[in-house]
Parts: structure tokens; C-alpha cells; sequence
């Protein structure tokens, strides 16, 4: 991920970049956070499913089981 800070010179919220030694300031722009925002939703959903498929196969192991 980005490292974020606050803009010395404007105040927003900007990526940071170091290139040698010199720092620049790009403003997180409202895009880019919904398509991060999008991004995480879609890959916590993917988690979501995968966690609830191997709960139903615990469940059916300890079923057996007994």
C-alpha cells in the first residue's frame, strides 16, 4: 500500500513519494478511494465465501465423526 500523510503545503490527505531525496505530495483523489474501497469489498467477500464453504464442510466432518 501507499504511504499517506498529510500535505504540508494544502493539508490534504496525499500519497507520498520519495525519489532520492526529494518528497513529493499527490492528493488521494476521490476516485481512487472508491476503486481501493471496491477492491477490498470484493476480496473480503471472496474471504467471506471461502470461510463459510469450509464451515460447512467442518460441520459435516464433525458430523461424521460422531
Amino acid at each position: 500500500m501507499s504511504e499517506i500523510a498529510i500535505c504540508p503545503t494544502c493539508g490534504s490527505k496525499s500519497k507520498v513519494k520519495k525519489k532520492n531525496e526529494e518528497v513529493t505530495y499527490q492528493a488521494v483523489q476521490d476516485e481512487e478511494a472508491f476503486k481501493k474501497i471496491g477492491q477490498m469489498k470484493k476480496a473480503m467477500e471472496k474471504f467471506k465465501t471461502k470461510a463459510e464453504k469450509l464451515e460447512k464442510e467442518l460441520a459435516t466432518l464433525k458430523s461424521n465423526l460422531k
